[in-house]
């Protein structure tokens, strides 16, 4: 461990040499208090993917909101940006690659479908953490997971899977793990196969308040992508629902 370190609060971002390091963040307010979580990155998976990137945010004591004011003209501000054709391509570039990555261990990749619906539909409405996830991951073109950070249970771990392992998936569905897959793993269960999806256990509800974003580089992913995507995520809900942003970090 590197011990705690206060955040750098210009530009939200600061990031650190070693993948296994981790820091801590406290916000008080009262009695109230936020802690970063104690992260770290399997050798396993060092091993396999050497020095790709892994990013989280985190942002806290967020209001419940699902269309607040100024929104839907913050979401087309973005939805212009990302249409204009030389950014769309790259964007389209990068989603193939994540496609080739999920079809290298047999499943679809959700990002080319979610770019298709963006371009012609616009983004989603459905809150607006799942709305700020789309957003993040079609602006940035990259994989963007969002969470109930109060819901996970001890340090989380960026490591790779054994064959048969399984998750308890959104609307409860069971995913089984294939040998070598990627996961996010709290010290309790599985909370995502990078390839299946996230899990029922930390999934956003009204309730909601202290809020992760998590993405995942795959090879041929570049690590600015990730913090581009999560300045979004963060910067959006910090303006749309008064959330704090504790940090971006980028392993």
């Amino acid at each position: 461990m590197t011990g705690e370190k206060e955040p750098a609060r210009e530009g939200y971002s600061f990031s650190e040499s070693g993948a296994q390091d981790w820091f801590r963040i406290r916000h008080i307010r009262g009695e109230f208090a936020v802690t970063w979580p104690e992260f770290k990155i399997t050798s396993a998976y060092k091993d396999r993917y050497p020095g790709l990137s892994f990013g989280m945010a985190l942002i806290c004591q967020c209001r419940p909101s699902t269309n607040p004011p100024g929104f839907d003209q913050h979401k087309r501000k973005l939805l212009r940006k990302m249409r204009k054709k030389e950014t769309l391509a790259e964007i389209s570039n990068r989603i193939e690659i994540y496609d080739k990555f999920f079809k290298s261990f047999g499943f679809e990749c959700p990002l080319p479908k979610h770019l298709k619906r963006t371009i012609y539909s616009g983004f989603p409405r459905y809150n607006l953490m799942v709305d700020t996830h789309f957003m993040a991951e079609m602006c940035a073109g990259i994989l963007v997971a969002v969470a109930d950070y109060d819901r996970f249970e001890g340090r989380l771990t960026l490591d790779l899977a054994s064959e048969g392992e399984t998750c308890l998936g959104m609307g409860k569905r069971t995913l089984v793990a294939r040998q070598g897959e990627i996961v996010f793993r709290d010290e309790k269960d599985i909370v995502c196969i990078l390839c299946q999806g996230a899990d029922e256990k930390t999934r956003v509800r009204d309730t909601t308040r202290n809020v992760l974003f998590y993405s995942y580089a795959v090879p041929g992913i570049e690590a600015g992508h990730l913090e581009k995507g999560l300045k979004i995520a963060a910067e959006t809900m910090a303006e749309f629902g008064g959330g704090t942003i504790e940090g971006i970090q980028i392993y």
